[in-house]
């Protein structure tokens, strides 16, 4: 019987150079003896912890190592044919033709000089697999699936234009253009706000159906990956812990850490009691951009010392750049910010230092927020030798007692951004926030890149740090659970308005409004089939009303 798998690994090993400071270059295994079996049409997940191995197996099925990595042993079959064994002209044909990947930072990976379309039908037309009338209007269809805001112009558009979850989905339809064989999504929906999740996971598991494309499916949540996959890998520390049918991870997981993954779950924080003084205070804000696009319109919420509001919303809703607003970065254009009873000067620059120290902000992108040619050392250093003058071995004292913070510890003090997997880099991002000891952190979505149980722990360091030093938080996020978890007050944005506001137990309590309802139905559980049941449930309130 002929072999029907579109692709077949078998004992994969991946290799890199570790370089320690002051010590031989050391060769680390980054996957050890991995091996599975996909055929066309189904989607296997590959789900882990930071660091697991996840995105480096994925690249391999592009007979491709990246940040130095090194396949060094095994087989990458795809329809039979080893890859790893073919030249550069032979890989060069398959990627972007017969092979795609959907980033997990798309932020990073589209090119700011060009406008969209052009990039998301380049490798189509450049293989020769359409003409560029016929790869536009593949585009353009690709656009209307994935439920893009204007179609017909999207494509105009420059990467800078658009929000962070559009930008995800423009490199989704990247992908599929080209008709692929097989898609490697790296963690495709991580940017995204649960409801537009909903949309392009069923889009995406439409697409497979139909085109009997075969995918795997990077990412840390478990409830996502229920939703689209046939079978499950769990890997952690490059080796394989369990394998087996969705069902069967999901309902009877065999190993330890399996089962530590599915029933991870937020303890529920009982929200603190209003207070008479706002440490920040929002009133009336409207903010546009260059171009005269009004992003925001007569926002008006506080946050009291001590206290978490988290910001909810779909992609594109204004909740970053709202935090811009406050940080200074984009100017209100109407209305004014309060900080502990004083004036927020409206442009950054013109900021007193104390306020900038006062006002950290976490990034959404670790990768874009980083450079790339600056150590951990020195990402985390800087603040503290700007704010506070450390230097040489108090400065590095500084920065382990950090890194112990966010449960990285010294060893990755002389490493590079590139050095770091998706979650690491986040944290990173996190312990230079830290570092400047502020009073207010707005924390844009910085669990989105890490596992349950590494996300698990950087909330509980958060909530400690906030109980020990009264931080106050703005926290955005499209994870409702995590909502539940640590905030004390919510705000609900759409389309740039504030259309919910108040303490968690009124805000997350009907009776609701319709967009808030559609967003806490939206949120994915670890059911099988739930997906299904949503657009079930959508299609008959479509057709009642």
């Amino acid at each position: 019987m002929p072999d029907t798998n579109l692709l077949s690994v078998r004992d994969l090993k991946i290799e890199a150079t570790s370089y320690p400071p002051g010590e031989a270059p050391k060769r680390i295994t980054i996957v050890d003896g991995v091996s599975f079996d996909l055929k066309k049409g189904k989607v296997l997940g590959l789900i882990g912890e930071s660091g697991a191995g996840k995105s480096t197996i994925g690249l391999s099925a592009l007979a491709y190592g990246r940040g130095g990595a090194e396949i060094t042993g095994g087989e990458v079959k795809l329809d039979g044919t080893d890859i790893l064994k073919l030249g550069k002209g032979g890989i060069r044909k398959l990627r972007g033709a017969r092979i795609c990947y959907v980033a997990q930072s798309a932020a990073a990976a589209f090119n700011p000089a060009h406008r969209l379309g052009d990039q998301v039908i380049e490798a189509t037309v450049r293989h020769g697999l359409m003409s560029k009338a016929e790869a536009h209007k593949r585009a353009l269809y690709l656009f209307q699936v994935l439920g893009l805001p204007n179609p017909e112009t999207f494509g105009d558009r420059f990467p800078h234009q658009v929000s962070g979850g559009q930008l995800q989905r423009a490199m989704t339809a990247m992908a599929l253009c080209s008709h692929p064989d097989l898609i490697i999504f790296d963690e495709p929906t991580t940017a995204l706000d649960v409801t537009t999740q909903i949309d392009v996971l069923a889009a995406i598991k439409h697409a497979i159906e139909e085109t009997d494309t075969a995918a795997l499916y990077i990412t840390h949540d478990l409830a996502v990956v229920a939703q689209i996959s046939d079978d499950i890998m769990v890997l952690r520390h490059g080796k394989t812990v369990e394998y087996g049918s969705v069902q069967q991870i999901i309902e009877a997981p065999t190993e330890d850490y399996t089962r530590a993954l599915v029933n991870v779950r937020q303890e529920i924080r009982h929200e603190a009691p209003d207070q008479t003084k706002a440490l920040l205070r929002v009133d009336n804000v409207s903010a546009e951009y260059s171009n005269g696009f009004k992003v925001l319109h007569g926002v008006s919420l506080h946050l009291c010392k001590g206290q978490t509001l988290a910001i909810v919303g779909e992609s594109g809703s204004g909740k970053s750049t709202l935090a811009r607003v406050i940080t200074g970065l984009l100017p209100p254009s109407e209305g004014k910010i309060t900080f502990d009873g004083k004036p927020l000067t409206p442009s950054l620059k013109a900021r007193p230092k104390d306020d900038l120290r006062r006002i950290q902000l976490i990034y959404q992108m670790a990768d874009t927020a980083m450079n790339p040619r600056q150590t951990v050392r020195d990402i985390i250093g800087r603040p503290l030798t700007f704010y506070d003058g450390l230097r040489g071995a108090a400065k590095t004292a500084r920065v382990k007692e950090l890194l112990d913070q966010i449960e990285m510890g010294n060893g990755f003090i002389d490493r590079y951004p590139a050095e770091l997997s998706g979650g690491q880099k986040q944290r990173v991002a996190i312990a230079r926030a830290l570092a400047a000891k502020p009073e207010l952190i707005l924390c844009d979505e910085p669990t989105s890149a890490l596992d349950p149980l590494v996300a698990e722990g950087i909330l509980k360091l958060l909530m400690k740090l906030q109980e020990e030093q009264k931080l106050s938080y703005v926290f955005i996020t499209h994870d409702i659970a995590i909502v539940r978890a640590i905030a004390d007050s919510v705000a609900v944005m759409h389309r740039g308005k504030l259309v919910r506001f108040g303490p968690k137990s009124q805000a997350l309590s009907p009776p609701f409004d319709d967009y808030t309802d559609l967003l806490l139905k939206s949120v994915p559980e670890m059911e099988l089939g739930w997906l299904e049941k949503v657009l079930a449930t959508r299609r008959m309130e479509s057709a009642g009303n």
